[in-house]
């Protein structure tokens, strides 16, 4: 997920990412976006709730804009 704070909120909404159970990873990132976070769920229909209930509802978030990754065969890939 990419996440865009309001200013001076980054590092406030990093942590409060950072304590949810389905955030697998968060960073701070330099560019339009101000935030990357990773969430691990079993299947696509639990990601709305996620967003709606636990993410969107942070302080300090402007906007978010979500991804989906998919699995791959590439033994490179991450």
């Amino acid at each position: 997920m990419l996440i865009v704070t309001d200013p001076g909120s980054t590092r406030h909404v990093t942590a409060t990412l950072a304590a949810l159970p389905r955030i697998h990873s968060v960073s701070e990132v330099m560019g339009p976006y101000d935030i990357v976070a990773e969430i691990v769920a079993e299947n696509l229909t639990e990601i709305p709730p996620i967003l709606s209930n636990e993410i969107r509802s942070i302080e300090g978030i402007q906007s978010t804009t979500s991804l989906v990754a998919f699995p791959s065969d590439n033994p490179q890939s991450g």
